[in-house]
C-alpha cells in the first residue's frame, strides 16, 4: 500500500520510508492558502515555499530580490492550509549566505513565524557550517545543487549544470556531505539524468529532482508552470498539465461582456 495513504501527516521520516520503499515523491511550490489547500487536498506530498515566489508571484527576473519577510509571508499563508503535507520553505538570497549564525538566526525566524515543517538552502561545501549549525537546533534541512537560482549571475546561464567531469564530480561530493551534516533531502536541479541517478543510488537521503530525470527519488515542479498560469516558459523539463492562462483569460472576457452587455447581475443575482 501507499505510504500516501497510511499517514495523516507526511514529515521526514515518512519521506525516508517512501525512499526505502521505492514510492516516488510528489512536490510543487506554493505560495498562498488557497491553492495550497487544493493542492494539500490533492495529497500532494510536500509543499516548497519556493523563492520562485519572486519571479511568479512579484515579477522578477530572478530570485534574488525576495526578502525574509516576504518568505515569512508567503510561508505562514501555506502553512495555515496544509494540514497533511510537509513544507519547506527556502531560505532566500542574503539571509544566510553571511555566516552560519545569521542562517540559524533566518531559520528561526521562518520556524517560529510560519510553522514550517523545514527550510532548503542553496549550495554544497560552502554554506555546510550553516547547514550544520541550523540542524543542530533540531530544523530539517533539504539541500539544493546543480543550477542553483540564486548564483545565476555568477553561472551566467540557465542551461544545464554538472555536463562536464569536474562539476559533476563536485556535486557528487558536495551532495555527500550535505548528507552527513545531516539533510534530509536534496533537490537537484537541472543537472543529466544518470547524474542524478548515481546521486539516488549513492545516497540514502531522498533525492528530488527538477530537470533531473526520471531516475532519482521524486520530482519537483513550479505551480505556475504545471498548470500553465505561465505561459512563456517552456523548458524540455516541463509538463503542462492544464492552460489556466487560457481559461482565466477567456472567463475574465466572457465576465466583461457580461458587465458591459447588462446581462450581469440577473434577476436571480440581485437581492
Amino acid at each position: 500500500m501507499s505510504v500516501n495513504k497510511e499517514i495523516k501527516r507526511v514529515t521526514t521520516h515518512v519521506l525516508q520510508k517512501m525512499k526505502v520503499d521505492g514510492e516516488r515523491i510528489s512536490m510543487l511550490t506554493c505560495y498562498d492558502y488557497s491553492m495550497a489547500r487544493v493542492l494539500d487536498d490533492a495529497g500532494i506530498d510536500m509543499l516548497l515555499v519556493g523563492d520562485s515566489a519572486s519571479n511568479v508571484m512579484a515579477g522578477h527576473e530572478t530570485t534574488l530580490p525576495i526578502t525574509l519577510d516576504q518568505m515569512i509571508y508567503h510561508a505562514s499563508s501555506v502553512v495555515r492550509a496544509a494540514k497533511r503535507c510537509f513544507v519547506v520553505v527556502d531560505l532566500p538570497f542574503g539571509s544566510y549566505q553571511g555566516n552560519s549564525k545569521e542562517a540559524l538566526n533566518s531559520t528561526i525566524r521562518i520556524m517560529k513565524e510560519t510553522g514550517a515543517h523545514g527550510v532548503k538552502i542553496e549550495g554544497g561545501e560552502e554554506i555546510i557550517e550553516s547547514v550544520k549549525r541550523i540542524i543542530s537546533a533540531g530544523v530539517p534541512v533539504m539541500g539544493h545543487l546543480g543550477l542553483t537560482p540564486q548564483s545565476i549571475y555568477k553561472f551566467g546561464t540557465y542551461a544545464v549544470r554538472a555536463t562536464e567531469e569536474a562539476e559533476a564530480a563536485k556535486l557528487i561530493s558536495d551532495a555527500k556531505l550535505l548528507q552527513d551534516a545531516g539533510c534530509f533531502a536534496i533537490v537537484l536541479e537541472k543537472i543529466p539524468a544518470l547524474l542524478a541517478k548515481r546521486v539516488a543510488e549513492e545516497l540514502q537521503i531522498p533525492i528530488i529532482g527538477i530537470g533531473a530525470g526520471k531516475y532519482v527519488d521524486g520530482q519537483v515542479l513550479v505551480m505556475h508552470d504545471i498548470f500553465g498560469i505561465n505561459k512563456d516558459f517552456k523548458p524540455r523539463f516541463l509538463r503542462r498539465y492544464l492552460d489556466l492562462y487560457g481559461e482565466i483569460y477567456n472567463a475574465t472576457k466572457s465576465y466583461i461582456k457580461d458587465v458591459k452587455d447588462r446581462d450581469f447581475p440577473s434577476d436571480n443575482e440581485q437581492y
